[in-house]
């Protein structure tokens, strides 16, 4: 018999800013995979011309009716961040799974919500982390857990990039109430997450945040140190002020340094292998290894959809859910932590009773930090 034809997931959109172009290609690249049927957005005037000029069949301002009359199977959320948790509840209480834009909640407490609700619902929610979907990052992790580089020693993780007044005049942006944080929710998630994803499991943390330039309530700079479960050793730095904008990863294996440099997305281009003088034994079979980069493909949105259409068809959680979520997202409360209270912040002690289980900045507000003048 012929194999039965691929199943067609009906899709929604939340949320029609500049984000929701990316998700209307990750469709597109699905060939008929994936079907967006409808966009929603409490901006009438925006969704339609949206919809318009993707052509997608129906143009919805309230998110209840949408998930109703739609019954979508997939719901893709771009919508405010404050907002994240909320939807995704209700769109696996609809029978829709989640693929939802970073931050992907604000608080652990907010993921032991979304969690209940996959195994009240059986739907799973999962975050867009789309720098873990390249294929040359599953390369540098074949050739690091087969132990061909050694073990990994010293890592480097910036996000230096520039966000200005205009960015911050959207009224929701640069409040814990709306943006949820700074550069290190709001930017520095996705290089910090990307990082975890090649160096595994972290076990404690120390860090500074500040306010160093911009009239908002959150920090525009955190720096931290990070040591890992396999005892390497990570700087990580998130910046909202750095004119020149670069986001770069440094492994520095016994064998190798392994350099990723970009902005917003990469390729196999972007990376750089450096061989250990120590290693010269083994350089013309190291070589080989790092040159054996299978087809490229980049660390897009559709990159991730594939992988997020391939879960559902086999009914299984998603890799940016659950655990894997949690373990990126307990990083990042540690770091406010411990830039708010100076303390090192260990793996696994946050529990529901610490006030920052509940909310990032733990009620607090940043000590090195000060009223500033509106940015010009």
């Amino acid at each position: 018999m012929p194999p039965a034809p691929a199943k067609t997931y009906r899709a929604l959109l939340v949320g029609t800013g500049g984000i929701g172009d990316a998700h209307v290609r990750a469709v597109e690249a699905t060939q008929g995979r994936v079907q967006l049927v409808a966009a929603v957005d409490l901006d009438a005037a925006r969704v339609k011309a949206f919809c318009e000029r993707h052509r997608i069949p129906s143009a919805l301002t309230d998110y209840p009716t949408a998930l109703r009359e739609v019954q979508p199977d997939l719901v893709f959320i771009a919508a405010p961040p404050s907002l994240h948790r909320d939807m995704s509840i209700a769109a696996m209480e609809a029978g829709a799974w989640v693929l939802c834009e970073k931050p992907f909640c604000g608080s652990l407490a907010e993921l032991d919500a979304i969690e209940a609700a996959e195994k009240r619902t059986g739907r799973y929610s999962a975050c867009v982390f789309q720098m873990r979907f390249a294929s040359s990052t599953a390369h540098v992790r074949s050739l690091a857990n087969a132990g061909q580089l050694g073990r990994p020693l010293v890592a480097v993780c910036n996000t230096l990039w520039f966000r200005d007044a205009s960015y911050y005049s959207t009224p929701w942006r640069g409040k814990w109430s709306g943006d949820l944080g700074g550069p290190t929710m709001a930017l520095g998630i996705h290089a910090m997450d990307h990082l975890l994803h090649l160096l595994g499991d972290w076990t404690e943390i120390r860090a500074v945040a500040a306010t160093l330039d911009r009239a908002i309530e959150v920090e525009d700079v955190s720096v931290a140190i990070v040591t890992f479960a396999n005892g390497a050793v990570a700087s990580i730095v998130n910046s909202a002020l750095s004119p020149r904008q670069e986001t770069y990863i440094r492994l520095d294996y016994q064998k190798a340094t392994i350099e990723l440099t970009h902005l917003y997305s990469y390729t196999r281009d972007n990376w750089r292998f450096t061989l250990s003088p120590s290693a010269q034994e083994e350089a013309n079979s190291l070589s080989q290894a790092w040159q054996s980069f299978p087809p490229d493909v980049g660390s897009t949105h559709a990159a991730q959809l594939a992988a997020f259409v391939s879960d559902m068809d086999a009914g299984r959680r998603p890799l940016t859910s659950g655990d894997d979520a949690r373990r990126t997202l307990e990083l990042l409360t540690a770091l406010y932590k411990s830039a708010f209270t100076g303390e090192i912040v260990r793996r696994g002690s946050l529990l529901p009773s610490d006030p920052f289980y509940t909310s990032l900045h733990g009620g607090r507000s940043l000590k090195n930090s000060h009223h500033l003048p509106p940015y010009p």
